[in-house]
């Protein structure tokens, strides 16, 4: 992610001291810095002066590859540069491969900015490694779920924030890995909380809406340290509030939990630091894999593993059509603490 973060760094430190490229082709899953990147560009690099007649924004259902090339080789009027900007380009994929001929001769006063979302060229084919020499080929790949936490913490300290683990844990969970939806939420706590402020689990629940006792994270735990009177107050809890708390996300996060357990089991160095290393948690919450380590050995663990994908099996329907999901959580309750 380090690499990834400097790369991001170095394009817009590029921007900044004129050292621009003249295609930008921004491309892959996460949407998020190809927006970010793309943002910057239309903002910053002209004059607000020059925009009215050196910018122009496209969005590719509107447009053709033809429109886009016939743009970006007009000159600039009273600047040095142009910029284009095509967004929502991956509407343009099957005939994406003709920007070929402008790439191999790109007009060197303009700035042509690509936003291809959701999809990647092949970097090993012509089109791909003409951008690459010429420009810059941008390639933002979705955060695994593991990261999101470092990156939320990253966020927040270039804002002049920290966050305590557990409230960084709370808004994945409850947010999940949409980097734009979860850099939102952060900006209203930038908006309502002091500069310096360590962000913890009660001002996520007073600002976000997301509860800091009734969520999957303290279910895990309770489950974890075996309080089967807490992990049932939890569930029902779920029962009453099944739009924010579905079924599907609560076995898919107890399915990650106890094959990180599993994990844990196999490794010879249970220290702290390994620990957290071994199965990419952060370290704060190493002691709650050490509790449940204790109460679910590695033959239950397993057994858990066989639980939780027959309860998986029933949420779709399979053997289990009369079954709300409420009463697929408690039986699956009953089976892992028993």
């Amino acid at each position: 992610m380090t690499v990834f973060m400097n790369r991001i760094r170095q394009i817009v430190e590029d921007i900044n001291t004129g050292n621009t490229k003249p295609i930008y082709f921004l491309m892959g899953e996460e949407a998020y810095y190809i927006d970010k990147i793309s943002d910057y560009i239309e903002k910053n690099l002209l004059t607000e002066e020059e925009k009215g007649f050196n910018q122009m924004v496209f969005y590719g259902r509107d447009v053709s590859v033809e429109d886009v090339i016939s743009q970006a080789k007009r000159y600039p009027m009273m600047s040095e540069k142009q910029v284009v900007i095509v967004k929502e380009a991956q509407d343009l994929f099957k005939t994406i491969d003709r920007f070929q001929s402008y790439a191999e001769n790109p007009q060197p006063t303009t700035v042509l900015v690509i936003c291809y979302k959701y999809k990647s060229l092949d970097k090993r084919k012509k089109l791909g490694k003409i951008i690459a020499e010429k420009g810059v080929l941008f390639e933002s790949k979705k955060l695994y779920e593991n990261q999101v936490g470092d990156w939320i913490s990253a966020n927040l300290k270039e804002r002049g924030y920290d966050i305590e683990p557990k409230a960084a844990h709370m808004l994945v969970e409850f947010l999940g890995t949409d980097l734009s939806k979860i850099d939102n939420e952060l900006e209203k706590l930038a908006l309502i909380l002091d500069k310096g402020t360590v962000i913890n689990a009660f001002q996520v629940e007073e600002n976000i809406g997301i509860s800091k006792d009734y969520n999957n994270f303290e279910l895990r735990k309770a489950i974890g340290e075996k309080q089967f009177v807490r992990a049932n107050q939890i569930i029902n809890y779920f029962a009453e509030n099944p739009k924010t708390h579905p079924l599907v996300m609560t076995i898919s996060l107890l399915n990650s939990f106890f094959t990180q357990l599993l994990l844990y089991h196999g490794l010879k160095d249970k220290g702290r630091i390994n620990v957290a290393k071994m199965l990419k948690v952060n370290p704060y919450f190493v002691p709650e894999y050490q509790r449940a380590g204790v109460n679910y050995p590695m033959r239950k663990v397993a057994q858990v593993i066989s639980y939780l994908r027959e309860a998986d099996l029933k949420s779709k329907g399979v053997g289990a059509s009369n079954l709300s999901h409420s009463d697929i959580l408690k039986q699956l309750l009953f089976k892992i603490m028993h």
